[in-house]
C-alpha cells in the first residue's frame, strides 16, 4: 500500500487526481458505506471473486480481493454473498457462455439478496458486443469494467454505492499502470508479478492482443522494488507474468531485455525462486539462456508453446516460426540447461490441418521430450482471422487426433519424468494434501508436484525431498 495511511485521508476534500492515491481515496470513501451496510444488516458484509483464465487474471483477482478486504468485506468462497464480482476470460467462445449461464444462476440469488451487487470484469468486458448483450438481456448486473482499469474497483464501487446505478467504465488502451494498492495474494509465499501487459503477436487464433491491448513494459526499478516488498511480506518464489516476456523492455528508450531484468531480479537478498510465463518462440534469445545457465535462482523449467508442429499451419497462425527453427531451439536450451523441464502447448484440429501437418506436431513432440503439454482441440474465436478461415476441420477427425496426441504426450511425458526417480530435490511446500491429509503437496523447481508425508508446519518451506516414486505427473517422495 505503499505506506499511505487510508485513516489519515480526509473526505470533506475533492478526490487526488494522482494515483494511486485517488484509488486509496475512494477505498475511505467505500469503508464508509460497507460499514453503514453492515449496520443495517446487523452482520458482516461477505465478497466472492471467482476468476476464468489466466495467470495474469488470477493476479488481477488477488489485487480485486485485496482493495475488496481492505474496504471492509469479508472474503468468502460461496456466490451466495453481498458482492460477486467474475474476472472473466475470453479467449475461447465457450467461456463467454460459461458466464451467461453464471449470471442467470446470480440472478435467483440477487432475488433473495437484494443488497447484492454484481460485478462483471476482465477481457470479456473488452468486447463491445457483450457489454451491449450484458446491458439488454443482464441489467441486474450492478458493476461493468475490463482489463486496463482492474485498479479502479473501489471508484467504481464508490460510484455505484452513491447512484444505485449502473456503473460501466470499459478503456480501450492504457498508458496508466497502477500496482501500489492492496493485494490479497493466495499464497502468502509465493505471487506472480506482471512485469508487462498486452501483446503484439496477433496470432491468427487468438484474441488476447484484442482485448489486452498492444505490449506495455513496466519500468525495471518498479518491478524491483514490488518484489523487494514481497520479500519482506514472507515471499520466497515470484512469478513474472506477460503474455510474451521476451519481449519485456522493446517499448522502452533505452534498451533493457528480459534478461537484463532477471539480472536485477536475482541480486534481490531472500528471494529464493524465480519463474517467468510465457515466452514466445520467435523472441526467445541467447542471453536469457546464458541468465539461466548461471543462475542460482531461476527455476529449471520453461514453458515453451509449440502450438503446431507443421511449418505451413505455424505460418496460418502467424507464429512466426517454423518448425525446424523451433527445434534448434530446443536443441540449444538442452545443450545449456542439460535438465530443463520443457513444457509446451498445442492446438489440434487448427483449419486446414492434415494427416501429415498433425504426423508433423507428433514429430515434435518425440523430439523434443517434453514433460508435459497442455493440449487444446481448436474452436473457432469470432473476431479472430482463423475463424473464417476456409478448411475448418471435421469434428470426428478432430477428435481422433486429440486422442492420439494425448497417447504420444503421455508416453513420451512418462519416459521423462522417470528420470529423477531416486534424485534428491529442494520443494517448496504448497499446502496439504486434497486427497491425503498425512501428506503435503509441494513444487519441485522443474514444476513438477510431489506428495509426501508432513504437516501444516511445512507449509512455505523449501524442505528436501527424495523422489521415491513416478506417478507420471506428480512424484511420491520422502523427506531426507
Amino acid at each position: 500500500m505503499n505506506n499511505y495511511n487510508i485513516e489519515r485521508i480526509n473526505l470533506l476534500e475533492e478526490a487526488p487526481t494522482m494515483e494511486p492515491e485517488r484509488q486509496l481515496y475512494y477505498v475511505a470513501k467505500c469503508q464508509q458505506h460497507v460499514h453503514a451496510l453492515k449496520e443495517q444488516l446487523g452482520r458482516d458484509v461477505s465478497c466472492y471473486v471467482e476468476t476464468f483464465g489466466c495467470q495474469m487474471n488470477a493476479r488481477d483477482s488477488e489485487k480485486l480481493l485485496g482493495i475488496l478486504r481492505e474496504i471492509g468485506y469479508k472474503v468468502v468462497d460461496s456466490e451466495d454473498a453481498d458482492m460477486v464480482l467474475y474476472n472473466t476470460c475470453t479467449v475461447r467462445e465457450n467461456a463467454n457462455l460459461r458466464v451467461y449461464g453464471r449470471l442467470g444462476q446470480l440472478h435467483v440469488l440477487k432475488k433473495k439478496n437484494p443488497h447484492m451487487i454484481i460485478g462483471l470484469c476482465g477481457c470479456m468486458m473488452q468486447e463491445s458486443e457483450v457489454v451491449e448483450k450484458i446491458k439488454k438481456s443482464y441489467r441486474f448486473v450492478n458493476i461493468i469494467f475490463g482489463t486496463f482499469n482492474i485498479f479502479k474497483i473501489a471508484e467504481l464501487l464508490c460510484t455505484y454505492f452513491d447512484t444505485k446505478k449502473q456503473v460501466i467504465d470499459i478503456w480501450n488502451d492504457t498508458k496508466e499502470v497502477v500496482e501500489e494498492l492492496p493485494t490479497a495474494r493466495k499464497y502468502p509465499f509465493k505471487s506472480g508479478v506482471n512485469i508487462m501487459y498486452g501483446c503484439n503477436n496477433f496470432c491468427s487464433y487468438c484474441i488476447v492482443p484484442y482485448v489486452r491491448g498492444r505490449e506495455k513494459s513496466r519500468p525495471p526499478i518498479e518491478i524491483v522494488r514490488e518484489i523487494e516488498r514481497l520479500v519482506d511480506d514472507g515471499v520466497k518464489e515470484v512469478m513474472l507474468l506477460g503474455q510474451n516476456v521476451n519481449s519485456y523492455g522493446k517499448t522502452f528508450e533505452e534498451p533493457f531485455t528480459f534478461a537484463m531484468l532477471l539480472k536485477e531480479v536475482e541480486k534481490i537478498k531472500g528471494l529464493e525462486r524465480i519463474r517467468f510465463m510465457t515466452p514466445h518462440p520467435k523472441d526467445f534469445s541467447d542471453d536469457l539462456l546464458e541468465v539461466m545457465e548461471h543462475s542460482e535462482k531461476i527455476c529449471n523449467h520453461i514453458h515453451f508453446p509449440l502450438q503446431s508442429g507443421s511449418s505451413k499451419i505455424l505460418k496460418i497462425m502467424n507464429r512466426k516460426y517454423t518448425k525446424e527453427q523451433y527445434l534448434d531451439w530446443v536443441q540449444k536450451i538442452r545443450e545449456k540447461l542439460p535438465d530443463v523441464s520443457l513444457t509446451t502447448d498445442i492446438i489440434v484440429g487448427f483449419p486446414g490441418e492434415t494427416e501429415d501437418d498433425f504426423k508433423d506436431t507428433l514429430d515434435v513432440i518425440q523430439k523434443a521430450k517434453f514433460d508435459s503439454a497442455y493440449t487444446f482441440i481448436y474452436s473457432k474465436r469470432t473476431g479472430t482471422p482463423a475463424a473464417s478461415m476456409e478448411g475448418q476441420v471435421p469434428e470426428s477427425i478432430v477428435k481422433d487426433r486429440f486422442n492420439r496426441l494425448l497417447e504420444t504426450v503421455g508416453c513420451v511425458s512418462h519416459e521423462v519424468h522417470a528420470r529423477y526417480t531416486g534424485q534428491t530435490v529442494k520443494v517448496l511446500v504448497e499446502c496439504i494434501n486434497s486427497q491425503d491429509s498425512s501428506l503435503v503437496t509441494g513444487r519441485l523447481t522443474n514444476n513438477m508436484l510431489v506428495h509426501f508425508p508432513g504437516d501444516a508446519s511445512l507449509i512455505g518451506k523449501i524442505i528436501k525431498v527424495k523422489l521415491t516414486e513416478s506417478k507420471g505427473f506428480y512424484y511420491i517422495g520422502c523427506m531426507e
